[in-house]
């Protein structure tokens, strides 16, 4: 088990500070990722978990774990989206992307349903800043089971601008 699985509580999501990441501008040049796919209906995903146990595999195989997790979802299509898993090396046998650009980010708390909320909410923060948006990100910041554990259920919307 990686070095963060272990650190936390539950033995698998750490506990997410929104800190870091809340009303901030954060600049990713060349940032390493494992890219994959997960089916989902009407963006509901049906294979998550699936597609997230054989990339960690992958990843923990390779010894390419970094120390903070940051998982980033295109919710692309009504049927899937592209998931990314920051990585510090390649990882054999897996798709491999990199993302360059400035985001800028805002942390927001409380069930899914809220999204499409927090989606306008992330459109505004972008206008009042002088900004255009190119492109949204979600982090999903920890998986169901550690949101209801924690009490806290964390998404980071990232705005390329």
């Amino acid at each position: 088990m990686d070095k963060q699985h272990e650190q936390s509580e539950t033995g698998c999501c750490p506990r997410f500070d929104p800190e870091p990441w809340d009303d901030k501008e954060v600049t990713f040049d060349n940032k390493l990722f494992v890219k994959d796919r997960v089916r989902s209906f009407l963006h509901i995903p049906l294979n998550f978990g699936k597609v997230m146990v054989r990339n960690m595999t992958r990843i923990e195989a390779a010894d390419a774990m970094l120390d903070e997790m940051l998982l980033l979802s295109d919710e692309n299509s009504l049927w899937g989206s592209d998931i990314y898993i920051a990585v510090a090396k390649d990882v054999p046998g897996a798709e491999m992307a990199r993302i360059s650009g400035t985001f800028l980010t805002r942390a927001f708390e409380g069930p899914y349903k809220n999204m499409r909320q927090w989606i306008t909410q992330m459109k505004d923060y972008v206008a009042s800043k002088g900004k255009e948006m190119e492109k949204l990100y979600f982090f999903y910041t920890t998986c169901p089971k550690c949101a209801k554990v924690y009490g806290k259920n964390y998404v980071v919307l990232l705005a390329q601008i």
